[in-house]
């Protein structure tokens, strides 16, 4: 069973109302995902509470280069950028609204290099490209994972910025693009710094590239030395890596370019949670026992925690801490998320020549019954974008199930399994963070786009045995606002009050669990 509780809604889109007296201010969040990007306007009001509308949204997504490489189209995130800073500022200035900052959020551990000019190399490459197959357990051989977690407390993922740059070095793929870069600096930071022409790495970002300290939150000299001493074309990483700024800081204001393109004036550009997962943590209205599940296109599941949790049994579980706001800890595992749907619904949409009726496909699939089989969504064959229904069916297959191969039934099966396996990968990783970190967790909170899907969240509540809170959809947004919001003075106060605001702002569904609770699950 599902209830609607909390505030306002405020957050939800829709004209901003036009200001009574002095101008209330806004604020400009660029939040760019891995499928799309956004520019959102945000207005806080009187009580306090944030208004977000949307101004401007583009397609985003890798495409092959001429070597048939993965990357992201820079060119295309820049114009979508400038077009929703032109309708934002446009929007505050017909309501009276004062744009007081503008802060930038994106995926992790993809990076750009600029040349001694300052100029873009190349477009950067995506995480999902395959040269860094096999690249971690080479870098393994040399310095050992356990010496990495020691450090940096990140889970193993094949694609983090330390491999990534290894396999520049090592196969070849990308190698002449290090040879000539001067600068390294994470998506959102490229961003930042061709808005203010200042190039800084802010720190719950530069925490996902495998290069960083946890406990000291700066760059790991130890890492970076050994990995130099390992791979010559490493040797000057050190010096590419931009100077580190916490969530707060003012980074510059507008260069005039962008000033001209968008008629806005010289608003600083502030740095915020910029890793978009802890723009979403830094929004989720989190109780002192509250987990999070930030559902997206990956979904990050875990516990918000004021040290790193640097232990073997961490290590094994393969938990990483990311840094988050305030000095906070994000101790979470990498989960897949809306991904394997979305590439299901994108391959049938191929096939029907039309879009697929998502609301209908889900009710379809709730009808289905629950419990027939659970497949690995985690698993390397999910990774990259392809015709993902088979691969799923293949799955299935493989565990010996039958599902309907036709018919009306066919596809609505197929996302009932999905979905099955999201939640029970989900309530999996709360229960494992719960144990490692010695929180007994009384409640889950799903947010972003995932909070949207109620059969997830229901499924969710059920495979967990806890209450489910949902929403807000677009917090990550909101959490860019409100660090820009605090960090300028028009808020005050720590994470807690922070979140009274979002309490204020949205309205929150909560989904209650079955009465019996399942017996905890583990890897």
């Amino acid at each position: 069973m599902s209830e609607s509780v909390g505030g306002a809604g405020a957050a939800r889109g829709g004209a901003v109302p036009p200001a009574a007296g002095p101008a209330e201010a806004g604020f400009v969040a660029i939040d760019l995902g891995a499928t799309s990007g956004r520019v959102m306007l945000g207005v806080v009001h009187g009580e306090p509470r944030v208004e977000l509308v949307e101004c401007g949204r583009f397609p985003n997504g890798p495409r092959a280069d001429e070597h048939g490489a993965l990357r992201w189209n820079v060119r295309a995130l820049w114009r979508g950028i400038l077009d929703g800073l032109r309708a934002a500022g446009d929007l505050a200035r017909e309501r009276g609204v004062e744009v007081r900052g503008i802060g930038v959020d994106a995926w992790a551990v993809d990076h750009a290099f600029l040349d001694a000019a300052g100029d873009l190399v190349a477009d950067p490459f995506c995480y999902r490209d395959a040269r860094t197959d096999h690249v971690a357990d080479e870098v393994y051989e040399h310095v050992p994972f356990a010496d990495h977690y020691a450090i940096n407390g990140l889970q193993h993922l094949q694609f983090t910025t330390e491999f990534q740059l290894v396999a520049g070095v090592s196969t070849g793929v990308g190698g002449e693009e290090w040879a000539r870069a001067r600068h390294l600096l994470l998506v959102p930071d490229l961003i930042t710094y061709r808005l203010t022409g200042r190039r800084v790495a802010e720190v719950t970002n530069a925490s996902t590239t495998g290069l960083l300290d946890a406990r000291s939150r700066t760059w790991s000299g130890e890492l970076l030395d050994r990995l130099g001493a390992e791979y010559a074309g490493l040797a000057g990483l050190r010096d590419r890596l931009p100077e580190l700024v916490e969530p707060g800081a003012v980074v510059g204001h507008l260069v005039p370019e962008v000033r001209e393109a968008t008629g806005l004036g010289a608003v600083p550009v502030l740095a915020v949670a910029s890793h978009d997962t802890a723009s979403a943590v830094a929004a989720t209205p989190l109780g002192a026992a509250g987990a999070y599940v930030s559902s997206g296109t990956w979904s990050l599941v875990g516990l918000e925690l004021p040290e790193p949790v640097l232990s073997a049994a961490s290590r094994a579980a393969n938990f990483t801490n990311e840094l988050g706001l305030d000095g906070t800890v994000r101790y979470l595992r990498n989960v897949m998320g809306l991904w394997v749907l979305d590439e299901c619904v994108r391959a049938w949409a191929q096939d029907d020549g039309a879009p697929v009726d998502l609301p209908g496909l889900l009710a379809a699939a709730a009808a289905e019954p629950g419990g027939r089989c659970l497949v690995d969504v985690d698993g390397d064959e999910f990774l990259a974008p392809g015709d993902m229904p088979r691969r799923v069916s293949d799955a299935v297959a493989r565990l010996g199930v039958d599902l309907p191969s036709d018919g009306p039934a066919a596809r609505p099966a197929l996302v009932r399994v999905v979905l099955d396996s999201l939640a029970a990968a989900s309530a999996r990783a709360v229960s494992n963070a719960s144990a490692l970190a010695g929180v007994v967790v009384d409640t889950v909170h799903v947010v972003g786009g995932g909070s949207r899907n109620e059969l997830l969240c229901r499924l969710t509540a059920e495979a967990t045995g806890l209450p489910v809170v949902a929403g807000p959809v677009e917090a990550t947004a909101l959490g860019n606002v409100l660090v820009q919001a605090r960090a300028v003075g028009v808020l005050s106060g720590d994470l807690t009050a922070l979140r009274d605001v979002v309490r204020a702002s949205v309205t929150l569904r909560r989904y209650a669990p079955e009465p019996r609770r399942p017996e905890p699950l583990h890897p």
